[in-house]
């Protein structure tokens, strides 16, 4: 069973990047022609707010195509080239309507280096903080070009960049034939975080002819792209390119390596390793099996072959992504750089999570949620909860270990590091509406993503979104409140300046956090919890069986963050070594796969 939540994109994306996207049509503004180091690109006004200008499918680097696939990305130096608008930009994934990529299969292309940009109309007369928003996906799904922040834009008086970047395997990759035949920054492994790198470069060099602040730049990102926070500082590389950083659902799992390319399997954990994947394609390309293919016979691969591969297994693993490569992350990891001095950014960071984070997985997986058709199958099904107490107890506890490692260690590694202006929060909005079909605020709640569109202004979750977003003062103030905390931070004041609470750092003196809803629930609070206190309420639960507490245990230890497997070993005095977790996962998938062709209620 899919018990154990996975970062791969299917899932993540049907909260990061919601159920439906359309291009919306615009207009050609006047005298908005801007010529950029890579080329002279036309302004177009918004569909989504008065007085916005947009610039959009922007090269900030050359295509990573051939021999540079794999390499550091290259500046680009066209000025004089006209930019056109090229509709589809998305890196190379998987096909999803969730993710607006339309398609089947294996879809989007290694040219994928572009970036849009919005800025207020009179952009040519102002300078404003400059906001750089990183797509979630789990580092293998998601685009630029699903995230419109016109409405952030015009209400708050920001510029805000939208960037793509390598996914998957082409974004990060681990294998001797790349890393031991290329020097410098040639040599790492994370080439989608060095993406993100050259776009903020790009940003610092051009950002000025739109209206944007060079010297204020604020990086933020959920999920994926909160991860991805983390990881620019964390690295070396990342330096000066940015002044402020808010992490949504941030994560801070990175690997070795050795993990990345798992010779023989050695990792158990890790079953789509560079060498096994290559080892599966050996029937397909004319690899010889056990071979050492040269870094040339991999750049030949197809692209979309090769990621393809990595979506064939059904395994409860992960995809090796964020490594410890020494050149972008310190071979120290991701965590213990964050907490060392000689890395630290000196830029005010805030993090926070939402308080039903896994509800999303959760409330579409059939282990916990029962399906019926009481009129037609061409309506959709009717979801309810099989076990209330069960369901809220998963939810709480593995929703709260996110917090504990998504946002507490990090921010905690940052103090010991010695930044001085660290901010957390909890988004705990649940105001849905319930449906017929299903009840939104008792499954979903603050879900992972439902944070997202309170930061744009822009309110999509496909057919369901009037009963996610409904519209009316609940909506309004939590809008009202995400933007005010988030353009206000960009400003260089605190998130709490406008809003009606007393948001205190994080830090020495209490580990102190706002719980953002609506007005009259917004409040501050200081965390008691630790991990350990969290898991060991846990062995005298009545409700979960002596099973289903040893996968909550572990489902808390290895996502989020490193895995923590020693931990999960010890806890409660060894109690879990009764079950093979691995195995009783790959089972009770399988149990619910035979009976209903799927984990998934949908």
């Amino acid at each position: 069973m899919r018990i154990r939540i996975i970062l791969t994109a299917t899932l993540l994306l049907t909260a990061c990047v919601g159920l439906q996207f359309t291009q919306s049509e615009n207009a050609v503004v006047e005298d908005s022609l801007i010529k950029t180091s890579s080329g002279v690109v036309q302004g177009y006004s918004s569909a989504l707010a008065d007085d916005v200008v947009q610039w959009t499918d922007i090269p900030f680097a050359l295509p990573p195509v051939g021999n540079l696939r794999w390499r550091a990305p290259r500046e680009i130096n066209r000025p004089d080239d006209l930019i056109q608008r090229r509709g589809e930009t998305h890196c190379v994934q998987k096909a999803s309507d969730f993710a607006g990529v339309s398609g089947d299969g294996i879809v989007g292309s290694e040219d994928c280096l572009y970036l849009d940009i919005r800025a207020p109309a009179d952009y040519r007369d102002k300078t404003y903080p400059v906001m750089f928003w990183i797509h979630g996906g789990g580092n293998t799904s998601g685009l630029k070009d699903y995230y419109d922040f016109s409405r952030l834009v015009a209400a708050t008086d920001v510029v805000v960049v939208t960037t793509n970047y390598r996914l998957g395997a082409l974004g990060w990759f681990s294998h001797p034939a790349i890393q031991r035949s290329q020097q410098g920054l040639d040599g790492a492994a994370n080439f989608g975080t060095l993406d993100i790198i050259q776009s903020l470069k790009w940003v610092k060099n051009n950002i000025s002819a739109f209206g944007g602040n060079p010297d204020n730049v604020t990086i933020f990102g959920e999920s994926a792209g909160g991860h991805n926070v983390f990881a620019l500082l964390a690295s070396p590389l990342s330096e000066g390119l940015f002044h402020r950083a808010i992490s949504q659902s941030g994560y801070t799992t990175s690997y070795s390596l050795e993990d990345g390319f798992n010779p023989q399997g050695q990792n158990a954990m890790i079953k789509r390793g560079s060498w096994q994947i290559l080892e599966s394609l050996t029937q397909s390309t004319g690899l010889s099996p056990g071979a050492s293919p040269s870094a040339e016979v991999l750049r030949s691969l197809d692209a979309r072959l090769l990621v393809g591969e990595y979506y064939k297994s059904e395994s409860d693993d992960t995809i090796p992504l964020t490594m410890r490569d020494g050149v972008v992350i310190p071979d120290v990891g991701l965590l213990s750089a964050l907490s060392e001095k000689q890395y630290r950014k000196d830029v005010p960071v805030m993090a926070g999570a939402t308080k039903d984070e896994v509800a999303l997985w959760h409330g579409l997986h059939r282990y916990f949620m029962d399906t019926t058709y009481w009129f037609t199958k061409l309506l959709p099904p009717v979801i309810r909860v099989k076990n209330q107490e069960l369901f809220d107890l998963w939810v709480r506890v593995r929703s709260h270990a996110w917090k504990l490692r998504g946002v507490d260690q990090p921010l905690l590694a940052m103090a010991a590091a010695g930044y001085e202006e660290l901010y957390a929060f909890r988004f705990d909005w649940d105001h849905q509406k319930a449906s017929f079909f299903a009840d939104f605020p008792t499954i979903l709640g603050a879900a992972h993503g439902t944070d997202i569109a309170f930061v744009t202004g822009d309110y999509k979750y496909g057919p369901v979104t009037s009963y996610i977003y409904p519209d009316g003062p609940d909506r309004d103030q939590m809008e009202t409140t995400i933007m005010r905390a988030w353009s206000d931070f960009s400003k260089g004041l605190g998130p709490g300046d406008r809003l009606d609470v007393d948001w205190r750092p994080f830090g020495e003196e209490g580990q102190y956090y706002v719980h953002l809803d609506r007005d009259e629930a917004l409040r501050l609070d200081s965390e008691s919890e630790t991990m350990k206190t969290l898991l060991d309420r846990l062995k005298v639960n009545q409700v979960a069986t002596d099973l289903e507490k040893c996968l909550i245990v572990w489902e808390s230890l290895v996502n989020v963050g490193d895995a923590d497997v020693a931990y999960f070993r010890e806890w409660n005095n060894g109690f879990c070594g009764q079950f093979d977790i691995v195995q009783e996962q790959a089972k009770l998938n399988q149990e619910l796969i035979d009976e209903f062709g799927s984990t998934s209620v949908l």
